[in-house]
């Protein structure tokens, strides 16, 4: 059994059947498994066996009494959320609810304020939002590793475990919908649904449903319990790469850098061997488990919180009623409600559409622009009329100054600098006559390189990391990483290292030191740079993330130094 240090939680796992046992597990190995609650003898037999000294109760009112129990886990029928939640919120307790959160809308939302009232963690069961390639899928979507996201489709399939109290939707959709939300970053404006009831007229056994988004994304989820084999797959579609998520598989996440060429207008499909991506090796149920018991120690929201809870039941609830009733739009209050949720700034004078996703700390100033389609990371700030196209994938903690235009097939990651009036294009051979919107060419500005101010970047290239373009430079061909260019053409005319300082010629040795950091930095093969003391993607330690003295000051002392040396 695991001490995991994170949290004193004496955690009682409601319903002990199908998927309760193994929360029971979980929390055992966790160190925090305190109690075990289920009416069923079988539920008794598997506590007094293989739990011994873990408690028992038949009755959840005694689980509510114990002190000691400081969090529940609700591993029961769907139709319970609501009325089991409910209790132990009021009982002063932590909750972990199994998917759905409830299965009314109003029931969903009083839990929600009913935990925000009482400071209570309150999680729900979204495990795929804690498997590895869900987490990995997000990470490259936010890169832009996959382009502009066009369509997604998710299947979950299998013969059973069919339910009475529950159609398909409920019981299997959950999971995708939550997915969905995440990897788009938004609500859904329209949704249709169609299903089919083969066991039980008043049950659904399968069900598609359709969703149409903001950013002009389409998606599509086929669940059913009625399908000969089991199917759990994800396909994610960009402009750059394909991705398919299928946990059945031994590789779970593939990308496809398959492309489509246009030959006398005429669009040819050219394929591309898969690439496996590495994934780290951690069972998502341990992981979900895990970040509960973080959650209570830190009393820090969790990732599947009861908002995001609340935001899938949303969807739910649309499902639902589009069964009923054919095409449903979301009410508009739902989406605006979760933008309002993170906490960025937009000018008065800018505009940021509807279906832009913007991060936490970001600020957009005057007469900037920010259209639907268009992704901006966190912590970033937009200078003065600046516009970003639809399309476009801008990373965390990014600075664009003032007249920069970002343009459809545009890729900024992470610490990118773009000075005032620096141009960067998405088409080589540009003519009004022809239109080429489906021709977007990608360019690739990679982390932590500098743009100077009226710099021109030719498209369809990529700007290494930690690269340096000079003031008014034309470039036209792919920059290392750390290299520093300058004219028109560039031409590379030396090295930067990661803190912005031109390096002086190599030691005996071929090493250059940063003047700022002491860092040291060497050619590990002729044209190829890298620092001998941090990792080109590892965070910069905070110690050296404010500087202490102008570029002049450290240039006076440099040549101050080589008279030295040379007197």
């Amino acid at each position: 059994m695991e001490n995991n240090g994170l949290s004193k939680a004496n955690v009682a796992v409601v319903g002990v059947g199908y998927w309760g046992k193994n929360l029971v597990r979980n929390f055992y190995e966790l160190g925090a498994l305190g109690a075990l609650c289920d009416p069923a003898d079988t539920a008794e037999a598997l506590c007094r066996q293989q739990y011994q000294g873990v408690k028992f109760y038949r009755e959840f009112s005694l689980v509510l009494a114990d002190t000691e129990i400081t969090a529940i886990a609700l591993a029961t029928p769907a139709v319970t959320h609501y009325e089991l939640a409910k209790a132990a919120l009021l009982a002063g307790k932590d909750v972990l609810v199994e998917k759905p959160l409830a299965v009314e809308l109003n029931h969903g939302e009083e839990l929600v304020r009913l935990a925000e009232a009482k400071g209570r963690i309150l999680m729900v069961g979204h495990i795929l939002r804690y498997h590895p390639a869900i987490l990995k899928l997000q990470q490259l979507i936010r890169e832009g590793a996959l382009g502009k996201i066009c369509y997604l489709y998710s299947n979950r399939l299998n013969i059973g475990k069919i339910r009475t109290e529950e159609n398909i939707l409920w019981s299997f959709a959950p999971h995708d919908i939550s997915v969905m939300l995440a990897l788009l970053n938004e609500m859904p404006k329209r949704i249709s649904c169609e299903g089919s009831a083969y066991l039980n007229r008043d049950i659904v056994d399968v069900t598609l449903s359709h969703f149409d988004f903001p950013s002009g994304v389409q998606a599509h989820i086929f669940v059913s319990w009625l399908h000969p084999i089991k199917e759990q797959k994800l396909v994610v579609v960009g402009s750059e790469k394909m991705a398919v998520f299928d946990d059945t598989a031994d590789d779970k996440l593939l990308l496809y850098p398959h492309r489509v060429e246009w030959k006398n207008r005429i669009p040819t499909a050219v394929k591309a061997k898969s690439e496996s991506v590495e994934l780290d090796q951690k069972e998502p149920l341990r992981a979900e488990c895990h970040h509960f018991l973080d959650a209570i120690a830190s009393r820090v929201s969790p990732i599947s919180d009861g908002a995001e809870g609340l935001r899938v039941l949303r969807v739910l609830d649309a499902c639902q009623r589009a069964l009923r009733d054919g095409q449903v739009a979301l009410e508009t209050t739902a989406v605006k409600s979760q933008k309002q949720e993170r906490p960025y700034f937009v000018h008065e004078s800018a505009y940021a559409d509807e279906g832009a996703e913007i991060g936490a700390g970001t600020k957009i100033w005057h007469f900037s622009h920010v259209m639907k389609g268009a992704r901006i990371g966190e912590c970033c700030v937009i200078g003065q009329n600046v516009n970003i196209d639809g399309g476009t994938v801008i990373g965390n903690n990014v600075k664009i100054q003032n007249n920069v235009s970002i343009y459809t097939g545009l890729v900024v990651e992470d610490d990118v600098f773009l000075g005032p009036s620096c141009v960067l294009t998405n088409v080589s051979n540009p003519r009004s006559q022809v239109s080429r919107h489906s021709l977007y060419e990608t360019t690739r500005l990679k982390r932590g390189c500098s743009v100077g101010a009226n710099a021109t970047i030719v498209c369809g290239i990529t700007i290494g990391r930690y690269a340096f373009i000079g003031a008014g430079s034309v470039v036209t061909k792919s920059v290392p990483d750390f290299a520093l260019v300058m004219g028109n053409p560039a031409r590379q005319v030396g090295w930067m290292s990661r803190h912005g300082h031109r390096l002086d010629s190599p030691d005996t040795d071929g090493v250059m030191i940063c003047p700022e950091t002491g860092y040291r930095y060497c050619e590990v093969e002729p044209g190829i740079l890298r620092c001998l003391n941090l990792d080109e993607e590892a965070p910069l330690p905070i110690e050296f993330s404010k500087g202490t003295k102008s570029y002049k000051e450290f240039k006076e002392e440099s040549e101050y130094a080589s008279a030295l040396a040379g007197s």
